[in-house]
């Protein structure tokens, strides 16, 4: 680093600290400084380059506990956004009022967490506004945080996960932390205050990179260190274990992680609140991507820290008969052409306005909760299918929630065009409960759709697959473990690899419902 420039941030900051923050209320906005270099500076392109990486990535297991605590890596996408995508995946359109995003500076060195109070962040997707009842919680708390939009201006290690975010929550806030050094007990005093005030739905997301610089085999087997003492869940392991292989490090490493107060912190608060043991997403390093020099390496991993298990309810007894899964003509003729109706609005209005319409239902049926499929055709072939399975909203919002992803995220095409409106159609796929089967034997064709999943690995294709392609089963299975799961072909006779089933309720503009 430039001593004069390191220098004069570190006067910078030390009078930003000395002197009396700006009131928290002040609009301020933290431009994005590196659009352009780490990531793309079009929203379009970046837009799909994060769908892509997102869509590489494994989905969640159905009963996947969501994480309370994620640690990503925050170089250029081209070197670290497929091992980002692998800890960002497991919250794709969950509810996350508030994402704590925790980074250490990699400009200068000072005492303290560092906040940004208030206003926006801003990425070439949008601005992601600051949630100020939390700063300023932090902030009435003291030691260890401070008011200092400075230490945030021109580093890249919070920026790069924001269009991540951008692209796989809605309406969150942030809390960006800038910790000034490595210091066990500030990170311990910043994840117990998080624990402490952030809520049951926050996210907290550590930033931080692995080994610098060493040679390929050198940062594999000092990154497996690293991730293996980060597992055990004990900050304080973490610490030890970093002290120990700074002692002796391989030839040309500068550090064996960059964001050390970060992680520190995110263990802290997540070992505070009780959550599971940590999970290993995946690893990779600079050398491993098609442009790397495997001479001199940096070292990304992604791991997660979910929920601890909520209390699981009974199974049902023998004599019981599993609860019934069929929705078959659940909404009315009436409320199929007003949700047909919805999907094509809203995708006419993200495609010339670029944001859905505003919609009160008239219609009470609407407001049941569903998870659903909306799919687009275009002149009778695909044009674009997203879909949610939990009933976590009601049907006319998942239905606006799915056509908007449906016409811009799907990563197999390009976002729908004002000049293909007139020659698109809809349907809606609106689905029961999963239910987990012991026995592939029980999967009926053209009535069950089936989601596959192994691990992070998932896949799933709806009913109407197997009658629209004609395949039998053994075709339908292998299609969907290697197609949409990226498994072996036989994967789904495996006893290792679970199986959904689930029905559905299916109508379009074009055909008859069902």
């Amino acid at each position: 680093m430039n001593f004069l420039r390191t220098t004069a941030l570190l006067v910078g900051i030390t009078l930003g600290l000395s002197c009396r923050p700006a009131p928290a209320e002040q609009d301020e906005v933290r431009p994005p400084a590196f659009a352009g270099s780490f990531y793309p500076a079009d929203p379009g392109r970046l837009a799909r380059d994060v769908d892509a990486l997102l869509a590489a990535a494994p989905a969640p297991a159905p009963d996947a506990a969501p994480p309370r605590a994620l640690i990503a890596p925050h170089a250029g996408y081209v070197y670290s956004g497929a091992v980002a995508a692998h800890a960002y995946r497991l919250v794709s359109g969950q509810t996350r009022p508030t994402v704590i995003l925790i980074g250490s500076s990699h400009r200068a060195a000072y005492p303290g967490a560092a906040l940004w109070p208030a206003g926006v962040f801003r990425t070439p997707l949008g601005d992601i506004p600051i949630a100020t009842n939390l700063t300023r919680k932090l902030l009435d708390r003291g030691r260890p945080f401070v008011a200092l939009p400075a230490a945030h201006l021109n580093d890249h290690v919070l920026e790069v996960h924001l269009p991540f975010l951008q692209r796989t929550l809605d309406n969150f806030t942030l809390v960006p932390i800038m910790m000034g050094n490595p210091d066990a007990q500030t990170a311990r005093l910043v994840g117990e205050a998080l624990a402490e005030l952030a809520g049951p739905d926050a996210l907290v997301i550590a930033s931080t990179d692995l080994s610098h610089y060493p040679v390929y085999h050198d940062a594999v087997a000092a990154d497996a260190k690293t991730i293996a003492a980060i597992l055990t869940g004990d900050p304080d392991q973490l610490a030890a274990t970093l002290r120990a292989m700074a002692g002796q490090p391989p030839p040309n490493t500068s550090t064996f992680m960059c964001s050390e107060g970060a992680v520190l912190a995110a263990m802290t608060f997540a070992r505070s609140i009780g959550t599971a043991p940590p999970v290993l997403l995946n690893y990779a390093n600079s050398g491993d991507a098609p442009i790397g020099d495997k001479h001199r390496v940096v070292g990304y991993v992604s791991i997660a820290f979910p929920a601890a298990a909520a209390t699981v309810p009974p199974a049902p007894q023998p004599d019981q008969e599993p609860p019934p899964m069929t929705n078959a003509n659940d909404f009315s003729p009436e409320e199929r052409q007003e949700l047909l109706r919805l999907a094509r609005h809203t995708v006419e209005s993200v495609v010339k306005s670029g944001k859905p319409p505003p919609y009160t239902p008239a219609l009470p049926g609407l407001e049941r909760p569903r998870g659903a499929f909306v799919t687009i055709n275009k002149n009778g072939q695909l044009r674009g299918c997203i879909g949610h399975f939990e009933a976590d909203n009601p049907i006319w919002q998942t239905v606006i929630n799915m056509a908007t992803a449906a016409a811009t995220q799907d990563p197999r095409f390009p976002q729908v065009a004002a000049k293909e409106l007139d020659a698109l159609s809809f349907e809606i796929s609106v689905l029961s409960p999963l239910r987990k089967i012991s026995d592939w034997r029980e999967i009926e064709l053209g009535k069950h759709g089936v989601q596959i999943a192994r691990g992070f690995r998932r896949g799933v294709f709806l009913p109407q697959v197997a009658t629209d392609t004609g395949w039998d089963l053994d075709t339908f299975m292998g299609q969907l473990c290697s197609q949409k799961a990226g498994l072996p072909w036989d994967a789904w006779k495996d006893p290792q690899t679970d199986l959904y089933v689930f029905t559905a309720e299916i109508f379009s503009e074009t055909g008859s419902p069902e």
